[in-house]
């Protein structure tokens, strides 16, 4: 089952269990936020289109944090007058999880587990600067790996360094052409 809501003055279409950026909602990270701007509703009984809105059909979903987008610079320029400018811009956004969708007879529920980690901390993670909880709440010691014996013995020749590579010889440079006299006789 899938809706189109309409929030921030945009249009997203959700299902359960989906992840979506909008514009800032009030809210602490894991509130509880619901839409009543359901515009679309489609599942197994069909399609059903609102006039503009869906009466009684709600979208609930987590707030899962919320942020600054992506730098937006802005540069003027008046040309031949020494006239330049650059500013730039941040705005807010919130990250939220599509929990459930409810109209037209209709249900459908995330089942999933609603996980609050922010982007900045999958991005430590996934880059291996952040700890892993999951390796501080189970330590497990490794089993120790059977000791592998090689069977050749090393010599003393083969212990010694390679030599070295030899140079190749240097270019010679090409004798210079005698530029052609322009004086006839």
């Amino acid at each position: 089952m899938y809706a189109v809501i309409k929030t921030g003055g945009k249009q997203y279409r959700v299902q359960p269990g989906d992840v979506i950026v909008v514009e800032k909602l009030d809210g602490e990270a894991g509130s509880n936020v619901s839409f009543g701007d359901v515009l679309m509703l489609g599942g197994d009984k069909g399609v059903t289109l609102g006039a503009p809105l869906i009466a009684g059909a709600a979208v609930a979903a987590t707030l899962v944090e919320t942020r600054k987008g992506e730098k937006i610079k802005i540069f003027k320029k008046t040309r031949r007058q020494g006239y330049r400018r650059t500013n730039g811009h941040r705005q807010m956004e919130s990250v939220l999880r599509i929990t459930g969708i409810d109209g037209a007879g209709e249900k459908a529920k995330w089942d999933g587990e609603t996980s609050l980690m922010t982007k900045a901390e999958m991005n430590l993670r996934a880059r291996g600067l952040a700890p892993r909880v999951e390796a501080t709440e189970a330590k497990v010691k490794p089993a120790k790996s059977p000791k592998v014996i090689d069977a050749a013995p090393k010599t003393e020749a083969a212990a010694e360094k390679p030599a070295a590579a030899k140079k190749a010889p240097a270019k010679k440079a090409a004798p210079k052409a005698k530029p052609a006299s322009t004086d006839e006789a």
